[in-house]
């Protein structure tokens, strides 16, 4: 699997690995870049079938993705900060090489989210009407209602509109088939759990199962911010991701 990707910053800075949510691309990560590159080399990439990445052919897995990754980098070790899909595959990383991963950063995201018969509806859905079925729907639960109706709102809400529909409801399968709550427990690295304060993907119970699971966390959460918290607070956001990643 081919992901289109980018690094930015200084060569010989640390590395950190960005990743992002399903319906969205590495210019998620624009209001952090600046943040991040000052300190460090920063890798970011696009899902299977989102921007640049091309469609897959065949069924892919959260796992593939994750290995996907980490064939972008070289035997280096690395923080890795991801939001919701984008956080599932830092999971996976962490656990298939524990000894590689300094710090993770698990961004409104779970171990599992939603059930496999949603996943599959909603792929089914876009598949027969494309992403412009899902703009009303998102716009609700990425952002807050004081923010939802601002041109940034609109900007990744467009963005979306141009994802491709086979890309997405892959996208879509493989999250349905995701479960890592009984592997959490082999993430070794610090993790910072951050929570958007109004997000409704990501309910209390979700965010305990984090924190229950995985042996050394901390959770942040985010006030004003609903699913893409960086988008809508992203001082805030890049200050505690800074702070997890230099302690």
């Amino acid at each position: 699997m081919r992901l289109a990707h980018r690094f930015d910053g200084p060569e010989e800075a640390p590395l950190l690995v960005l990743s992002n949510s399903l319906g969205t691309t590495m210019r998620l990560w624009e209001p952090q870049l600046a943040a991040f590159t000052s300190g460090f080399r920063v890798l970011r990439h696009d899902h299977p079938g989102h921007g640049g990445s091309p469609v897959p052919d065949d069924p892919v897995s959260v796992e593939e993705i994750a290995s996907a990754v980490l064939e972008l980098i070289d035997d280096e070790r690395f923080s890795f900060c991801g939001l919701s899909l984008g956080g599932m595959v830092g999971m996976c990383l962490a656990a298939a090489v524990p000894e590689r991963v300094e710090t993770l950063t698990l961004c409104c995201t779970g171990a599992k989210l939603g059930t496999g018969e949603e996943w599959a509806e909603r792929a089914a859905m876009v598949r027969a009407e494309g992403t412009a079925a899902l703009v009303d729907r998102s716009r609700e639960r990425w952002f807050t209602p004081a923010f939802r109706d601002s041109a940034t709102a609109r900007s990744y809400l467009d963005e979306l509109l141009a994802i491709d529909r086979e890309g997405y409801a892959r996208c879509c399968e493989a999250l349905a088939g995701f479960d890592f709550r009984d592997r959490l427990g082999e993430i070794e690295a610090p993790t910072l759990v951050l929570v958007g304060e109004e997000d409704p993907v990501t309910p209390p119970e979700v965010v305990e199962t984090l924190n229950e699971g995985i042996p050394n966390t901390e959770t942040v959460v985010v006030p004003h911010a609903s699913h893409l918290a960086n988008v809508e607070q992203p001082d805030a956001v890049a200050a505690a991701v800074l702070q997890e990643v230099r302690s």
